[in-house]
């Protein structure tokens, strides 16, 4: 455990670091993970030798745990349930095969390139088909990327940690025996998938419910807030703790909770929030970094990284290819799906739930996550930018199918039927335009027919295909009729 002064000093650096970096990181091929995780490899035990931690180190364990609390109860209130509709459940429901997939082709390279057993080949194939979206930051936010697929992978990256982790869990539980027979499998499986969602999602609606009453009743100051916000995250990883089922699971209820129910939850929390998450990620990717420095490697690095590249530039894209096949998407996006499922903290925290479970086998597994997640962390981080600039080439030639839609359910919906957008004629709208309350009128076309010709309807708003949402969340006035047109 480092000391006092060691403990600030790498505090210190990554508070200081990542402000300067980041105008470094917006210009080259480069991402956050890459410089933290490198900064901890070279603080490590193999390196300088400043930082020697060993996987069950407390301080590790502290940052982890409060690190992916936090960020699965972010991840939960950033669910836009309004955006998607009745609709939410087509993406999760199409995507969760494609995590199915990558666990049994993960598993099976574990299997036969590294010589695992079958429990663990399936731990370490659970493990690795978490995504991370730290490490998909930049391509979350890069707008040359039609808003359906970034929202496609920001649906995954902030739900499949859900399917994940009790996946991860009951295949420890497996694995060490914990629960033996009908009777104590079924209580494991009450206390872990019911009680402990349970405990947080009551944590959520009460909390949702008091501060909401409170900051009506007597105004409550936006700092407040703010921290009110990472208090429910405690305090629902303690209730699920509690009630004997999963902490992290309770976190996320407690998020969910707070969206479903529409509480409002000032903004100041979620913008606190992700900065406080951010800088807990960085830190955890130091501390990462320090781990593997520091550990050995039963298995040669040739094959873990064959193993890295099975996991990377196979088994992802075999899945999404899977699962993607009946989405009106161009092969350029499903290419983009297919490569963008990075492993990252997230990969790295699950791995750590396994060597503090006690299985013997817990730190070969986190050593071959460790890797896995090193190759991925730089090859996705280093082509994120490249990649946003092919797509907005192929953008700008030609009309790509996802440009039309602004939801991820949107890429996998029926055009026909209850969809069907009404029509109107260009005579109607010219009658319309000359009404006393004329309707706003809203140039949608995609950005390839845009460029070809510039002209437009006098008075017409220029919006984006893909960025109807935020236009929309931008009026104040909701009772005037919308025109759209594209071509």
């Amino acid at each position: 455990m480092p000391d006092l002064i060691t403990a600030f000093a790498l505090f210190g650096a990554v508070l200081v670091l990542a402000p300067l970096a980041s105008g470094v990181v917006q210009r080259a091929p480069l991402s956050f993970p890459i410089i933290f995780l490198g900064l901890g490899i070279l603080l490590g035990d193999r390196a300088f030798g400043v930082l020697s931690l060993t996987p069950d180190d407390p301080s590790l364990e502290v940052v982890a745990t409060l690190t992916l609390a936090l960020v699965l109860f972010i991840d939960a209130l950033k669910l836009r349930l309004d955006e998607v509709g009745d609709d939410w459940v087509l993406p999760i429901l199409t995507l969760g095969p494609g995590a199915i997939v990558t666990i049994v082709l993960v598993s099976m390279g574990a299997y036969l390139l590294l010589g695992f057993s079958t429990i663990d080949s399936i731990l370490i194939g659970a493990i690795l088909a978490s995504t991370d979206p730290v490490v998909l930051r930049d391509v979350l936010r890069d707008e040359r990327i039609p808003r359906s697929i970034r929202r496609t992978l920001d649906v995954e990256a902030g739900t499949n940690d859900i399917v994940v982790l009790p996946t991860v869990l009951i295949l420890i539980a497996i694995a060490n025996s914990q629960a033996g027979g009908f009777l104590n499998w079924s209580e494991f499986l009450l206390k872990l998938l019911v009680l402990g969602p349970l405990a947080g999602a009551v944590v959520g609606a009460a909390g949702g419910w008091a501060i909401g009453k409170a900051d009506e009743r007597f105004g409550i100051g936006k700092e407040y807030q703010a921290l009110y916000g990472i208090g429910l995250v405690l305090v629902s990883y303690v209730a699920g703790v509690q009630v004997g089922g999963d902490g992290f699971l309770a976190a996320f209820a407690a998020g969910l909770t707070v969206t479903a129910l529409e509480f409002e939850l000032c903004d100041c929390f979620l913008d606190y929030g992700d900065v406080t998450a951010e800088m807990m990620m960085f830190l955890a990717f130091v501390l990462f970094g320090a781990v593997i420095s520091s550990m050995q490697f039963p298995i040669s690095t040739g094959r873990m990284l064959i193993f890295a590249a099975v996991v990377i530039v196979v088994a992802r894209p075999v899945a999404m290819w899977l699962v993607l096949r009946r989405a009106r998407i161009s092969q350029v996006a499903q290419r983009t799906i297919g490569w963008f499922g990075p492993r990252g903290l997230s990969a790295l925290l699950f791995a750590l739930l396994v060597v503090h479970s006690g299985l013997g086998s817990g730190e070969h597994i986190l050593s071959v996550v460790g890797v896995v997640v090193m190759v991925s962390v730089v090859v996705h981080g280093m082509t994120a930018s490249p990649l946003g600039a092919w797509y907005a080439r192929q953008v700008e030639d030609r009309t790509l199918e996802e440009e039309r839609e602004t939801s991820a359910s949107g890429l996998f919906r029926d055009e026909s039927g209850e969809h069907r957008i009404p029509r109107i004629s260009p005579d109607q709208l010219a009658e319309l335009l000359s009404s006393p309350d004329p309707p706003i009128v809203l140039d949608v076309r995609t950005r390839s027919q845009f460029d070809e010709d510039p002209s437009r309807i006098p008075g017409s708003i220029r919006v984006k295909p893909d960025h109807l949402l935020e236009w929309i969340d931008n009026q104040e006035r909701r009772d005037r009729l919308v025109v759209a047109y594209c071509t």
